[in-house]
């Protein structure tokens, strides 16, 4: 599952990094939620440029009675994206990325919640595997949303959730935006675990537990602090 993010670069190095076709309209999140508005890249589809733009995260499906089916679709499963009917016809031919530099998971531990940080060694951007879809209200509104898609967990994760984000690597990003692109077991190949020892962890204060809450202190140690953990040892 992925619950949680934060993309908190500049807009200027979310269109350099991305390779955008102009100045991305962005302002730095630190505690993304579902169905806020969202980042996400999405291709041309009659010549190769990348576009930003934003969404509501929660996907809702060009067929639904109402929008309220975004909130049980903000993750796809890798495993059964290709025959939801909520996803089926998003991941054929509407993928996008999602630029990202942080997400949030939370460990159990009797009563208590603890919430961990999860992001590259490097504390680069990167971003997740996306759908995205468009939706006309009764009233003749349009709303774009997305969805982000998930598989089973890397070392990193294992303690602490049985799902984790697909992370993209790079060099597959032109393969998962092109809108003409339709073999489906090829794109389902490029949905695999992020290798763990690119990725750390560490803990991050409470503060991220509250939605109201979006600054840079939500990515803090919390008053008591546990080590870090790096993706090389775990």
């Amino acid at each position: 599952m992925c619950g949680r993010y934060r993309l908190s670069r500049r807009k200027q190095l979310i269109a350099k990094y991305f390779d955008t076709d102009h100045e991305v309209d962005w302002e730095p999140r630190y505690n993304i939620a579902p169905s806020q508005a969202v980042g996400i890249i999405r291709q041309d589809p009659s010549r190769p440029e990348r576009h930003f733009s934003v969404a509501r995260w929660g996907l809702i499906p060009s067929w639904a009675s109402d929008a309220s089916i975004g909130f049980k679709t903000i993750n796809a499963r890798s495993e059964t994206v290709a025959s939801k009917p909520a996803f089926r016809d998003a991941f054929r031919s509407r993928r996008c990325l999602l630029p990202a530099d942080g997400f949030f998971e939370w460990r159990r531990s009797g009563r208590e919640k603890q919430p961990f940080h999860f992001g590259m060694q490097d504390d680069s951007l990167f971003a997740f595997a996306g759908l995205w879809d468009r939706w006309r209200d009764p009233a003749g509104a349009v709303i774009e949303s997305c969805s982000i898609l998930t598989t089973t967990p890397n070392s990193l994760l294992a303690d602490i959730h049985d799902r984790m984000p697909v992370i993209l690597r790079q060099e597959n990003y032109d393969l998962w935006l092109d809108p003409g692109f339709k073999d489906v077991k090829a794109l389902a190949e490029v949905l695999a675990p992020c290798d763990a020892a690119k990725m750390r962890r560490f803990p991050v204060s409470p503060r991220i537990n509250a939605v109201t809450n979006d600054d840079p202190d939500c990515v803090l140690p919390p008053p008591t602090s546990l080590p870090a953990q790096s993706g090389l040892f775990g």
